[in-house]
């Protein structure tokens, strides 16, 4: 590895050490430094640290690490320097799965609101509406070998899950639609750590896949026909490109609601860094740079010493956004 690669990941090593350090400090109640590193170490019981922030920061850690690399592999796979982790269709699906649940009430009455509206049976929702859009995407998409009609097919039947829940807001009351749009704000900090067990469980599984797409992924930069001179299975190697961004994206969706700009951006702040597009080092640094600004971006949303909490898409766009900016102007060249 080249070495100013080295020193890199050695320093976003340590900026991600701090800033989940600085998270934990940080909140409505400000806890000193001293008092994090003994609650780690287990020298002193710190409810507040041990119950809510600690899981928080991890949280923040498997989002942020996720949903970058889960648009890595879309940019890859679609070549498309604006593709991101739900461009197959994955958060209107789990959208749809919520809507159901909680704006279904409009249509199907209070008693199925009452029955179901619950934290699992949001999650399970959003789980379930993930994988049926995707399983449907890739039903049709394997009757397709143009890599860029999945792309197409993903966009529409995002199109027509948008407008089924356009047509369930239509019929439910403004308490309804107030908590569907919290809902959609997203939440790093709803999880215990048995939900937080789950969620890791599942996003290893698809950090395997993704670890071993590596070869594939690099292929695929050379373009598909090239790919296939290499001996590469074009619709294997995207059947599991596919299912790891779905089990990254859907799971972080469902439990963690649809976080806006890391999935789109973080890919490209890496490649600006790092200026290369060998997945052997884009993938640790997507993920060091997701965690990063995902820890940092929950920390400023927290609004320090205040009671009050900014949502965290919110937050994402405002801070991301004007630093990719700044990356590409100050680069003036897109690396792809």
């Amino acid at each position: 590895m080249n070495t100013n690669f080295k020193y890199a990941f050695i320093s976003l090593t340590g900026i991600l050490i701090f800033c989940f350090l600085a998270n934990i400090s940080l909140g409505s109640v400000s806890i000193p430094f001293k008092t994090v590193f003994e609650s780690l170490l287990g020298i002193t019981d710190n409810y507040i640290i041990q119950n809510y922030r600690l899981p928080k920061a991890f949280t923040a850690v498997l989002v942020g690490s996720g949903l970058g690399i889960s648009g890595l592999l879309m940019q890859t796979l679609f070549r498309n320097p604006l593709a991101g982790p739900y461009v197959l269709g994955i958060s209107s699906g789990a959208s749809l799965g919520v809507a159901l649940i909680i704006l279904g009430a409009g249509i199907f009455g209070g008693v199925f609101a009452t029955l179901l509206v619950s934290k699992w049976s949001v999650i399970i929702a959003a789980s379930l509406g993930s994988f049926l859009v995707l399983s449907a995407v890739l039903i049709v998409s394997s009757k397709v070998r143009d890599t860029m009609a999945i792309l197409i097919i993903g966009l529409m039947f995002g199109s027509i899950t948008a407008a089924v829940v356009s047509v369930l807001s239509y019929f439910s009351s403004a308490e309804q639609l107030q908590q569907y749009i919290f809902w959609g704000f997203g939440s790093l900090g709803n999880l215990s750590w048995y939900e937080l067990g789950i969620f890791f469980c599942v996003y290893c599984v698809g950090m395997i896949l993704t670890i071993f797409s590596i070869k594939a992924l690099n292929s695929l930069l050379l373009g598909e026909n090239y790919a296939k001179s290499l001996g590469l299975n074009i619709k294997q190697s995207r059947l599991i490109i596919i299912i790891a961004t779905s089990l990254l994206a859907g799971t972080i969706t469902a439990f963690a609601g649809p976080i806006a700009f890391i999935g789109l951006a973080i890919p490209h702040m890496a490649r600006q860094v790092f200026t290369t597009s060998n997945h052997k080092v884009l993938l640790p640094a997507v993920f060091l740079f997701g965690a990063i600004i995902m820890l940092i971006c929950d920390s400023i949303a927290q609004l320090p010493t205040s009671d009050y909490t900014l949502p965290i898409n919110a937050i994402t766009s405002l801070i991301g956004a004007p630093v990719v900016i700044w990356l590409l102007v100050r680069k003036r060249k897109m690396l792809f």
